[in-house]
């Protein structure tokens, strides 16, 4: 497994948020980025949409929480073989995680190669 600190583990997800497009950006409204070890469940997931999608919601009100996309770092590092792997897939799931909040099911994401 890769040797990355937490610490420069959200350096790397924030570059990689840096690194997208303004337009991909642009809707999103009350979304968080976390950053957790690994899924409660146990699972081999990179990253977790939860919330809400565009398509399934109107507006948000007062006090709604926020949608959360959350990034697993220690599957992200024993998935990755180097750190140029891990930049790469952290992009990857960003990307994919942030087409979900759009509203984009998983077919369709792997169909545009996103996942």
């Amino acid at each position: 497994m890769l040797d990355v600190s937490p610490e420069a583990f959200e350096a790397l997800v924030s570059d990689g948020l840096d690194s997208l497009h303004e337009d991909m950006l642009s809707e999103l409204d009350n979304v968080i980025f976390l950053i957790e070890d690994h899924p409660e469940d146990g699972s081999d997931l990179l990253g977790v949409y939860e919330g809400f999608s565009l398509a399934e919601r109107e507006r948000y009100g007062y006090g709604e929480e926020p949608d959360r996309i959350i990034l697993f770092r220690e599957n992200l590092l024993e998935h990755c073989a180097d750190h140029d792997e891990l930049v790469r897939e952290i992009r990857v799931t960003l990307v994919h995680e942030i087409a979900h909040f759009y509203g984009i099911d998983e077919e369709r994401i792997h169909e545009l190669g996103w996942g």
